[in-house]
């Protein structure tokens, strides 16, 4: 059995990412987005799309979709398609030599959550005016098969590419984000040149999001009789004393002009007791603390540790330790540790991208962050990778009840991704001559 691992390849801080001069202007090709796509292709788009969202794939169990993706890679002209040792789709477009372009995706999905929330089947692909239902329509499967069939239209052109396109599809990017990306460019030995995720943008370009950390945080105390509680020391109460001083804390945390202010949010809240009649002597508190550039763990820690001190009762606050066999057997684990990163404005991967949208769309495109966290994470935060985000979908609507997207959109982003993955390696190709 295989084991993953962070931080083999080396550590670059986002502050230190070089920027490059300016790139030339790009070569004069024609634009996937300036001419028409056919309808068969954008409904066999969609047909991928609705076999998608019908392919449960919650985090552990990617199995079925991933073969899905693979076979359809394959029809579509991607070359040494697999699925490697951790269950990721790899696949390849363009020359077997020269810079490396790495476009990123995840196969998994949140849990269905409520079923009785859903007035649509959260598997059936429903198409209702034009918006396609389904649990991870938007996260991230309609960005998912918008890419594919993207670079698909690649794959089937005559374009000569200066260098190599890298697929990966990977799993478990809901619970740990980055690892099993990690994991598939540490079996393949390289370090791409760039990165693309295809993750809900609203059709902007998006430069970078807060990281995450997942903190446990327990309380001690002594069990004894419910009858005579003076006798025992309630670990709930204790909880509940942190409980609002972690609340308060969130409103005086680190802000970053472009990132905005790290949170945090208490997620989970376990008791642990011989029997209903006993005194809790253990809570465990699961913390989602979002980071914003300048916070560091260590940081994060210390000012739990502040508010356990102030607070006078007997607590520990750690780092969540994340570790999960995927389909296929392979461990992943880590500490949920997951870094901050920005690509800084006038970085080379976000001049090119700006100006390849801006000659498919006919003016520049809106240039964002995510709120939620994504494999930049590993991309950027660890391996310093620069790493741009695009997708169609409204993130707001992942995770949620009704999960939908609009197909148009979905339609729109497919010659789209076409163009900027060109566009990317061929600017990419420039600087490395």
């Amino acid at each position: 059995m295989s084991t993953g691992s962070r931080g083999l390849p080396p550590v670059t801080p986002v502050s230190r990412i070089k920027t490059m001069p300016l790139l030339p202007l790009l070569p004069a090709r024609t634009s996937y987005a300036r001419e028409r796509l056919s309808s068969a292709y954008a409904d066999a788009c969609t047909d991928f799309l609705q076999r998608l969202v019908s392919t449960p794939s919650p985090s552990g169990q990617e199995a079925d979709v991933a073969r899905l993706v693979a076979d359809e890679m394959r029809a579509l002209g991607f070359r040494d398609v697999r699925i490697d040792d951790v269950g990721n789709v790899v696949g390849w477009l363009g020359a077997k030599q020269g810079p490396i372009l790495l476009v990123d995706g995840h196969l998994d999905t949140a849990a269905v959550g409520d079923p009785t929330a859903w007035e649509v089947d959260p598997f059936g692909g429903e198409i209702r005016e034009g918006r396609l239902y389904g649990l991870g329509s938007v996260d991230a499967k309609g960005s998912l098969a918008a890419m594919i069939y993207g670079l698909g239209l690649l794959a089937r052109s005559n374009d000569a590419l200066p260098g190599q396109i890298l697929v990966v599809a990977v799993v478990q990017e809901e619970p740990a984000e980055g690892l099993a990306l990690q994991a598939a460019l540490n079996a393949l030995d390289l370090l791409p040149d760039w990165t693309l995720i295809a993750k809900p943008t609203e059709m902007r370009l998006v430069r970078g999001h807060r990281g995450r950390m997942e903190v446990r945080l327990s309380t001690f105390g002594r069990t004894a009789h419910s009858a005579m509680p003076e006798q025992g020391d309630n670990a709930l109460y204790a909880a509940a004393r942190l409980v609002f001083g972690i609340e308060l804390l969130g409103m005086n945390l680190m802000k970053d002009p472009v990132l905005g202010q790290g949170t945090i949010a208490i997620t989970r809240f376990t008791t642990h007791s011989s029997a209903h009649n006993a005194i809790p002597d253990r809570c465990d508190l699961t913390i989602d603390r979002r980071i914003t550039l300048g916070e560091t763990a260590s940081r994060v820690l210390a000012e739990l540790d502040t508010l356990i001190q102030r607070e006078g009762v007997r607590a520990q606050a750690r780092i969540a330790h994340y570790q999960q066999n995927s389909y296929t057997g392979y461990k992943l684990a880590a500490d949920a540790h997951y870094p901050a990163w920005l690509l800084p404005e006038d970085h080379p991967l976000l001049v090119q991208a700006v100006a390849s949208m801006e000659r498919s769309l006919g003016h520049k495109p809106e240039v964002g962050i995510w709120r939620f966290s994504s494999d930049g994470v590993y991309t950027v935060g660890l391996a310093g990778i620069p790493t741009i985000g695009f997708g169609p979908g409204r993130s707001l609507l992942s995770h949620a009840p009704n999960e939908s997207i609009q197909l148009a959109e979905v339609h729109r982003s497919i010659p789209l991704y076409a163009d900027l993955a060109r566009d990317l390696l061929f600017g990419l190709s420039n600087l490395k001559r």
